[in-house]
């Protein structure tokens, strides 16, 4: 698979599935690229997918910058390294923060905007979350942190499907692609961002996603938090779709559902 170096030192691996307009996927804190294993194919359909995995990830080299900020410019030299130039951009969890900040910093690379299940400020009860997330990282390991964060991510109803151990194992062998130092780093990123200053600055038609059981990034915060339900009221022009009886990890539990809304939103 192709690698692009960027000018920070840092080396990004990156897969193309596809024909069609580019659309660039960028995945949550613990996973890599096999966050959308299961939509990827979807969206293939109608687009050149683009799955990479960030600094610190899968097959990439180097760390994460430690702010919202200097990740989302290692995006942007992605972007500009790859020569792919302007594109759709679909962030879901720690990759949607990413998004919105590119989208607000870069616009220029951006065409549309899916953001899914994600909080602009955490609130106190997810930084608590992420806390116990952390000591199982550091202690345990990564397999861990995928036990702990499936029981936060999925909705209820998932564990009654014959697919659920199955998808859990494939999550721990995901998780434990990727090293527990680059998910303490990325999660004490996110603890420390608040991009509420950035949200009625994105001008990009943006699709907000969001899952009606999303105990990890719920749609109303506490009044510490700033979440979709804000998000939704202040970014100029976006648009709404909440999937009913669906969770966190949205983009794995209802990729058809999804990719529908996606791929409808990109290609209207």
């Amino acid at each position: 698979m192709p690698l692009v170096d960027l000018p920070t030192g840092e080396t990004i691996w990156y897969k193309s599935t596809g024909s069609g307009p580019l659309l660039l996927h960028i995945h949550g804190s613990a996973f890599g690229h096999r966050n959308f294993e299961k939509m990827t194919p979807l969206m293939a359909e109608n687009f050149t997918v683009i799955d990479v995995d960030l600094p610190g990830y899968g097959e990439s080299k180097g760390l994460p910058q430690s702010s919202m900020e200097g990740i989302a410019d290692q995006v942007f030299g992605f972007i500009e390294a790859s020569g792919f130039g302007r594109m759709h951009l679909h962030g879901t969890s720690f990759g949607a923060m990413i998004g919105l900040t590119l989208a607000a910093t870069h616009p220029e690379v951006i065409d549309r905007l899916a953001l899914s299940c994600f909080l602009a400020r955490y609130d106190n009860a997810a930084r608590e979350m992420r806390a116990t997330w952390k000591r199982a990282a550091r202690d345990s390991g990564m397999e861990a942190v995928a036990d702990l964060t499936s029981v936060a991510g999925f909705a209820r109803s998932f564990y009654d499907r014959p697919e659920a151990p199955a998808q859990l194992a494939s999550m721990r062998a995901a998780f434990s692609k990727n090293t527990p130092e680059a998910m303490i780093a990325g999660t004490e990123t996110i603890e420390r961002t608040d991009l509420s200053p950035y949200v009625d600055r994105v001008k990009t038609p943006t699709l907000l996603l969001a899952g009606a059981e999303d105990a990890m990034t719920p749609f109303h915060t506490a009044d510490s938090g700033y979440g979709l339900s804000r998000i939704a009221e202040t970014l100029p022009g976006a648009e709404l779709i909440v999937l009913p009886d669906c969770g966190h990890y949205l983009v794995i539990e209802q990729p058809e559902a999804a990719a529908a809304a996606v791929t409808e939103f990109l290609l209207r």
